[in-house]
C-alpha cells in the first residue's frame, strides 16, 4: 500500500519537503550574515487555504438514529495572522539578523518534528486498525 495516495500523508510529505527547503535556506541565511549585501531569503509559504480548498468535507457517520448529528464547519476564510518586522538591519551593511534567522530556523525544526511525529502516529493506527501490533 502507497501511503502517499492518501491525501492526509500526501499532505504531511509536502509540509515536511517545505520545511527542509525552508531550513536549507535559512542555514544559508545564517552562513551569509557577515556578507555585505546579502539579503536573506525564505521559502514561499505553503497555501493552507488553498490545500483545505483541494480535501473533500468529512462530516461524521451516523451507525444509530440516537447519535446526534455533526455540526457543519464554518464557512468563513481562515484567520491569517501578519508577521511584523521586528529587527533592525545588521551593522554589517546586510539584511540578516541572526536572532530572526535562528528563531525562524527554531521554529522549522519544531514543525518539522511535529510532522514526523503526526506521521508516525497515523502509521501506528493503520497498522491497529489492519490488525498488526505496534
Amino acid at each position: 500500500m502507497d501511503l502517499s495516495s492518501i491525501p492526509l500523508f500526501e499532505r504531511i510529505s509536502e509540509r515536511m519537503a517545505w520545511l527542509g527547503e525552508r531550513t536549507r535556506v535559512l542555514s544559508q541565511n545564517i552562513a551569509n550574515a557577515d556578507t555585505p549585501g546579502y539579503t536573506p531569503k525564505d521559502v514561499k509559504p505553503l497555501d493552507f487555504e488553498a490545500e483545505m480548498r483541494k480535501l473533500d468535507p468529512v462530516e461524521p457517520r451516523r451507525t444509530s438514529e440516537q447519535h446526534l448529528t455533526g455540526t457543519v464547519p464554518p464557512a468563513g476564510d481562515f484567520d491569517v495572522k501578519k508577521s511584523k518586522k521586528f529587527y533592525e538591519q545588521a551593522a554589517e551593511k546586510n539584511a540578516v539578523v541572526i536572532e530572526e534567522q535562528m528563531m525562524k530556523l527554531s521554529e522549522s525544526q519544531v514543525t518539522y518534528n511535529m510532522m514526523v511525529n503526526l506521521y508516525r502516529k497515523h502509521v501506528d493506527m493503520f497498522k491497529t486498525a489492519i490488525g498488526r501490533n505496534v
